[in-house]
């Protein structure tokens, strides 16, 4: 599968709504025809993908978006965040992120949003602030909260066995407070 299939997959054939959407449907067919490449893109084998925006950018989603949509529920969804932050950090230190529309963008920076790092989310907080990323602006404001409260994510503590404090049970008791 080139580089190019990920973009027109993920870029055209999909709406927003399904980016998003909790589906089982959906996250099976997302392993059906990605979960080799997933395999692949974690061993480090899409390399030869990260000499273009558009090649980085598709590394990027396969190891971001479909680990979420393939181990829904499963710590294994979270196993390639920091090789996805590491490549998007590269793209925006490479200046690449130019070359991509907002929508490309929100997906190229997703990585920072889904840090718990303090530190990332700094720099989140800045990439997400430009023409077109207002949306994507709110949302990361959102999550720089959760982590400048609590250091990490408190809805990922089941999945990651982490025991939650009893502050962040009363948080995540409140409504929207999962993402």
């Amino acid at each position: 599968m080139q580089a190019q299939a990920i973009i027109d997959f993920w870029f055209e054939q999909l709406s927003p709504e399904q980016w998003w959407a909790k589906d089982p449907a959906f996250d099976r067919m997302i392993e059906t025809r990605f979960g080799t490449l997933l395999k692949q893109a974690a061993a480090c084998e899409l390399f030869t993908w990260r000499d273009s925006a558009l090649g980085r950018l598709a590394e990027i989603i396969v190891l971001d978006q479909f680990s979420r949509n393939i181990h829904r529920d499963q710590a294994q969804s979270f196993a390639q965040d920091a090789l996805a932050l590491a490549l998007a950090q590269e793209a925006v230190r490479a200046g690449m992120d130019a070359a991509l529309n907002p929508s490309q963008k929100a997906f190229l920076y997703l990585p920072y949003m889904h840090s718990e790092s303090a530190l990332i989310h700094e720099q989140a907080v800045r990439l997400f602030d430009q023409p077109g990323l207002e949306y994507n602006l709110d949302f990361e404001h959102q999550h720089k909260r959760i982590i400048d409260r609590f250091g990490r994510y408190p809805h990922r503590n089941a999945i990651l066995g982490r025991r939650s404090t009893d502050e962040e049970l009363a948080f995540l008791e409140q409504p929207g407070s999962s993402f």
